[in-house]
């Protein structure tokens, strides 16, 4: 049924950006956006927007990473920019009524080198 898409992921050196896109199938969700997950760690949000334009980020990517998303699209967007190794992890693209709801993208890699 639901399905989300993404694109984007990569390898890239520290201090640079990467963009990641998820496009969704079918409905408008509440809310969009991303969480990630490094080896050996829980998964963690990293930034969420809802459909009337608030959003959420942890902190420690506040101020480096954009969430937006474009509704006629039916996509969300991560600018990721000023990476660092430690923004290492598997990314995933999330929808649903709440946050965290169990519709999920396959995931994408984000490598950061130093």
């Amino acid at each position: 049924q639901v399905q989300l898409v993404e694109s984007g992921g990569g390898l890239v050196q520290a201090g640079g950006s990467l963009r990641l896109s998820c496009a969704a199938s079918g409905s408008i969700f509440n809310v969009m956006g991303w969480y990630r997950q490094a080896p050996g760690k829980q998964r963690e949000l990293v930034a969420i927007m809802f459909r009337g334009g608030s959003t959420t980020y942890a902190d420690s990517v506040k101020g480096r990473f954009t969430i937006s998303r474009d509704t006629a699209k039916n996509t969300v967007y991560l600018q990721m920019s000023s990476l660092k190794p430690e923004d290492t992890a598997v990314y995933y693209c999330n929808a649903g009524p709440v946050a965290g709801f169990n519709y999920w993208g396959q995931g994408t890699q984000v490598t950061v080198s130093s």
